[in-house]
């Protein structure tokens, strides 16, 4: 694999021929909270700032399909995100934001057809070239059975809604990525290196099958495929899975479906460093980890990063730390020096064979997926589950028994207590429960009542639900209310 050049085939050493000498990553932070207005006030903070790229938090209601006026989301709204429920919602969340010159990445899964639509219908309203329009979509509901636990549906009509975003980005947004895999999650709930990869790519070829299943292009749909990886603790080890996914993924899409077009081959990914990494002991640590998170993304050939702010352990971030997490990127950009050099770790001896290793086990681990019956299966079985939770609890033991060394937690400990306040900001439920009873009450119900009836029949169908998702929104039904609906057809998912 050493011999392999930069942009060619498997593309171990980077996607691009000139890498970062060309175009640096894209520099993200992940950011929403409280209220609309807020989160708003801190897109323009950091596009000020000099961000690249927003991506999106949503809260927990919005994320499992309860508007915020519904009593399961009493003690939630705007707690892990920006509540969205209506239209109204997404166009104040974009308020002075220009859509054709900023991408979008929307960190949403089961919600991500509304949340979607609801964008779409946002640009739509304002008269932005669809062409011009690019985000990203999670959209990847299967991680959510394996590592979050925001689904809502059964699995076959999540996969459902999947597959029809995919159609109609292919045919309304061409540059829109219509899924972004993630290991971040993944990793997240415990999981080894060797897993993210193995569960991600296994989930990728589950989405690719449903799609080729249903006469998807899947050569553009491939065009069109993001993933999402975790930059843990180990800066060698993370280097090396970065250079080893984009090797997998190659390889799955040249010899398991047959495209040799080279712009499906590739395995462009954003990286976020790891939320389980921080600590709330001796918190300015943090810095120091995220630098060497974000620096190993670079290294590894990331297309866009976030690293998470310093407090990331106690609170959302407060403003100042969510600056000095860009400044971390910024510095790493234009002052190391690491993005003069295309191949700045080129022939390492220890990188190239621990990319090896990584690409061996990786494979393997998803050949014995697919052996006993796919992700779906074993989804539903509980299996990977199990084996990520088998890998947490092995790694607290060794935090626990000292093996793993954190600075801060278990060695190197000061007795004085780290207090940081991190993100403060007032409870604004009271005031969205009335602009959403506004919303409902300006509201043509008849409309909204007929759309959500077309939706319904539609859902008994096979049809692209998209449309009709669309037309709801545009009718201002609420995302509380399409969900609801389209749980009396599908049904929910029970563990």
């Amino acid at each position: 694999m050493s011999k392999n050049k930069l942009g060619e085939f498997p593309f171990e050493k980077g996607i691009y021929k000139n890498m970062y000498k060309d175009r640096l990553w894209t520099m993200r932070q992940y950011a929403g909270f409280s209220s609309v207005n807020e989160s708003n006030k801190r897109y323009l903070k950091l596009i000020e700032s000099g961000v690249s790229g927003l991506s999106i938090a949503f809260d927990l209601p919005t994320q499992i399909g309860y508007d915020s006026d519904d009593d399961m989301s009493f003690g939630e709204i705007g707690k892990s995100g920006v509540p969205i429920s209506t239209i109204e919602d997404m166009e104040n969340l974009f308020k002075d934001i220009d859509l054709e010159k900023i991408s979008v990445s929307m960190t949403i899964n089961s919600t991500a057809a509304i949340l979607l639509a609801f964008y779409f219908a946002v640009a739509k309203k304002r008269g932005y070239n669809f062409e011009k329009l690019r985000g990203t979509l999670q959209n990847d509901i299967l991680k959510e059975y394996i590592a979050r636990g925001t689904y809502i549906f059964p699995i076959e009509h999540s996969l459902r809604l999947t597959s029809n975003v995919f159609e109609f980005c292919q045919r309304n947004i061409p540059k829109w990525n219509s899924i972004s895999i993630s290991g971040y999650h993944i990793r997240e709930a415990g999981s080894t290196a060797v897993e993210e990869l193995a569960f991600t790519f296994a989930n990728a070829i589950t989405y690719l099958d449903k799609a080729k299943d249903d006469g998807l292009d899947i050569v553009k749909l491939t065009e069109q495929v993001s993933f999402f990886f975790n930059a843990h603790r180990d800066f060698f080890e993370e280097i090396a899975k970065f250079r080893a996914a984009r090797v997998i993924w190659a390889q799955i899409i040249k010899d398991r479906y047959k495209i040799t077009n080279v712009k499906s081959q590739l395995c462009r990914f954003h990286v976020q460093t790891g939320g389980s990494t921080l600590t709330a002991q001796q918190i300015d640590n943090n810095i120091t980890r995220t630098t060497l998170e974000s620096l190993s993304a670079v290294l590894g050939g990331a297309q866009s990063i976030h690293t998470n702010g310093k407090d990331e352990a106690v609170s959302l971030p407060s403003e100042e730390n969510a600056t000095t997490a860009l400044r971390i990127q910024q510095i790493i950009a234009h002052e190391s020096g690491v993005a003069n050099y295309i191949d700045p770790i080129g022939d390492s001896t220890l990188i190239k064979d621990l990319t090896k290793k990584m690409v061996e086990e990786v494979n393997l681990k998803i050949d014995n997926i697919f052996k006993n019956g796919g992700m779906k299966t074993l989804i539903e079985n509980g299996e990977i589950q199990k084996e990520i939770e088998d890998s947490a609890f092995k790694f607290q033991e060794n935090i626990d028994s000292k093996k793993t060394i954190l600075v801060g937690v278990n060695e190197f400990i000061n007795e004085k207590k780290d207090i940081d306040s991190g993100t403060s900001f007032e409870d604004k439920s009271k005031d969205r429960l009335k602009l959403l009873e506004t919303f409902k009450r300006n509201r043509d119900s008849k409309s909204v009542e007929e759309a959500l009836e077309k939706l319904v029949y539609t859902a008994k169908s096979d049809k692209n639900l998209m449309p009709k998702i669309i037309n709801c929104v545009e009718k201002n039904c609420t995302l509380g209310e399409i969900i609801f609906a389209l749980k009396n057809i599908f049904g929910e998912y029970l563990e």
